[in-house]
């Protein structure tokens, strides 16, 4: 008896993906990314061939008919590349993607630099001072270092 019911809901499982998969193909498409800062939207639905992602998982390579997930971002290199294989980048300090059904890619960063807006000498001068602080006794003073080294020394390895 329990065979028959794991076969049925064996042969339920398997027709249940084939139907998702014929319903992805059928509307693949370009990916549609929308980038979003509190104070400013960057991108709406805009087409593009794929775009690379820094997560706390590791770095994530989006194309179209990915899966859907939800990843959190750490501080990092954003890479947009266009239709027409040109790249756009980006600085972000965190924030969320989310892959959703549909090609769609919503990305809502805290905030986001072209890095050549950065000045790498005045990155290693901060960089020093927040490992000052991070050495500190006060435990407030130092988890706050800590957060703004994790930023900066990703910014280092961007910053022109």
């Amino acid at each position: 008896m329990f065979r028959q019911a794991l076969r049925q809901v064996s042969r339920q499982a398997t027709s249940a993906t084939r139907r998702t998969y014929a319903t992805e193909a059928a509307n693949s498409g370009a990916l549609k990314l929308s980038l979003a800062l509190p104070h400013q939207t960057l991108y709406t639905e805009n087409e593009v061939e794929q775009v690379n992602v820094p997560s706390i998982n590791g770095d994530l390579g989006i194309l179209a008919n990915h899966i859907p997930i939800v990843e959190q971002l750490r501080p990092g290199l954003l890479e947009i590349i266009s239709k027409g294989g040109q790249t756009e980048q980006y600085f972000v300090s965190g924030g969320i993607a989310a892959v959703q059904p549909g090609n769609k890619l919503t990305i809502s960063a805290i905030e986001a630099f072209k890095p050549e807006q950065f000045d790498l000498e005045a990155v290693k001068s901060l960089i020093a001072d927040a490992q000052k602080r991070a050495a500190s006794s006060d435990e407030v003073v130092a988890a706050e270092a800590n957060i703004e080294l994790e930023v900066l020394e990703a910014l280092q390895g961007v910053a022109k």
